[in-house]
């Protein structure tokens, strides 16, 4: 019998429904951007609430990918999925007939604890089902496809939606894929649990919520509204509980994480270039999306179509990867998408008027982190023992969400200050100085129009070389650090493998 059993049909098939969730909840990310504005004139929300309908979101899955995970290899991956996804249907219909406020963000509330369910449950059966590399690689490769092609196509659809339906239909897109899902789960999916996995500890659970949900607001407040003391203090909270959590995890029998994990070169390798690669590329978009729309004079449907051939080199990249790494290397592979990505900063970085040379740009970022999304979460979950892909998967998901939230935060927060600067603090943000420009006669508009887009202009250029600096130290990272993990122990796989449970 094979060490490494081969995929059949039935695998193949379930890897079609694990991207249904994928492709959602990415797509939810970036479609709300867009229908901020219908939802304020439809509900009213003050200032507060609408960034808790924006925010909570992100929050309550950064806050619980670990303890989700870890939840999955012990009650059953299949279980988890299916019940975050009965979840995630009902709040997503309740967010899109909400009548006020107040139920919009608890709806959003319960969709980002059951998407904190999804991501790393899809993952990990990924893992348990593929169990030949060579499989598993293009099956993560199709995965982290679809994630990344939702959050490119997110402003394309949702912009579509709004020009002809109400505000809660972006909600409604979760609804016929989570009822997709609960019905091919039981028949295409097999059920896979850690037998070994102990009791959930529940000071770890609340010592991890405790690190996670206060980092997570501090980092994204803090470029929102400048340094105060309650996101430092947040973020301080965060840290400190941190601590604790993992002093905690050591002693622990059945920790929540395991910290043997973490030895693996290759899986601290590819959880830094994961964290960093997202990091400036959740920066970068920030600046490259209202360039479209504020300095190119785009619509936001306009704007999401210049975004789709950065989405299509994306697609290619990420499906070829695995291809390419089984002649190269992974590590080899990773090093040469990063060296891409940092030719697409530096041509970000030369950015003066116009939108070719930005599109070029932004697809050569794209064609870099297909491959680097792919292969570095194959090479972290390939670096955990079956029992431990859950927890893997939530260690991996993490990383990224973290990344992209202090990409936001810290890129921002540069590219911003370098536009107040520039204009000597006239107007806080773009936005609002192109408001204030369409109140003024021509000249005066043209003037206060022209000194801000070349301030934010040059906010992005600066951004796009830390970018590329960053990117750079990656490709040395990548070359000496990532290698393909080597596969557990075979003799062990049917006490770590359980049996498909019935319909």
């Amino acid at each position: 019998m094979s060490a490494n059993p081969k995929a059949g049909p039935k695998e193949w098939l379930g890897l079609a429904v694990l991207a249904l969730p994928t492709l959602l909840l990415s797509l939810d990310i970036t479609v709300l951007h867009l229908g901020v504005p219908h939802i304020s004139a439809a509900l009213d929300p003050s200032g507060t609430e609408l960034l808790w309908i924006i925010d909570v979101y992100g929050f309550m899955i950064a806050g619980f990918l670990v303890t989700m995970g870890n939840l999955g290899d012990r009650i059953g991956r299949r279980r988890l999925l299916t019940a975050g996804a009965a979840a995630f249907g009902a709040a997503s219909a309740l967010a899109a007939y909400a009548p006020g406020p107040e139920l919009l963000i608890a709806a959003r509330t319960v969709m980002g604890i059951a998407g904190a369910t999804l991501m790393p449950s899809t993952l990990s059966l990924i893992s348990s089902m593929f169990r030949d590399p060579r499989e598993r690689g293009m099956a993560i490769g199709v995965w982290a496809t679809m994630f990344s092609a939702g959050v490119a196509l997110g402003p394309v659809l949702g912009g579509v939606l709004l020009d002809n339906f109400w505000w809660g239909s972006v909600f409604l897109l979760g609804v016929p894929i989570m009822v997709l899902l609960l019905a091919a789960a039981p028949v295409l999916l097999p059920e896979f649990r850690d037998p070994g996995g102990g009791p959930l500890d529940l000071p770890s659970v609340a010592l991890s919520l405790t690190a996670m949900l206060p980092i997570t607001y501090g980092i994204k407040e803090l470029p929102a509204h400048g340094f105060s003391a309650a996101p430092a203090a947040a973020i301080l909270v965060g840290i400190a509980a941190g601590v604790l959590f993992v002093r905690r995890q050591r002693i622990l029998e059945h920790p929540l994480l395991d910290l043997r994990l973490f030895a693996a070169p290759a899986f601290r390798g590819a959880l830094v270039v994961l964290l960093v690669s997202t990091g400036a590329v959740g920066g970068i978009y920030l600046f490259i999306t209202q360039y479209l729309q504020l300095v190119a004079g785009q619509s936001p449907l306009r704007a999401g179509l210049w975004l789709l051939p950065a989405a299509g080199a994306l697609v290619v990249s990420s499906l070829t990867a695995p291809l390419i790494a089984r002649r190269v290397g992974a590590g080899r592979t990773v090093a040469a998408s990063l060296a891409v990505s940092t030719l697409g900063y530096l041509l970000l970085a030369q950015v003066d008027d116009g939108i070719g040379l930005l599109v070029t740009g932004f697809v050569l970022v794209y064609l870099g982190v297909g491959p680097t999304m792919a292969l570095g979460t194959d090479l972290v979950v390939g670096a955990a023992p079956p029992e431990k892909a859950g927890a893997a998967s939530a260690v991996s998901e993490t990383s990224t969400e973290l990344g992209v939230a202090l990409g936001v935060a810290v890129l921002g927060s540069i590219g911003t200050a370098i536009y107040r600067r520039a204009t000597d603090g006239e107007h806080e943000t773009l936005a609002e100085a192109v408001t204030a420009a369409g109140e003024l006669p021509g000249r005066a508009a043209a003037t206060v129009l022209g000194d801000a887009t070349a301030a934010f202009t040059g906010g992005l250029n600066v951004t796009a070389w830390i970018g590329a600096a960053l990117m750079a130290g990656l490709v040395v990272l990548a070359a000496t650090t990532l290698r393909s993990p080597a596969q557990p122990e075979t003799e062990e796989a049917p006490s770590k493998e359980g049996e498909a449970m019935p319909a």
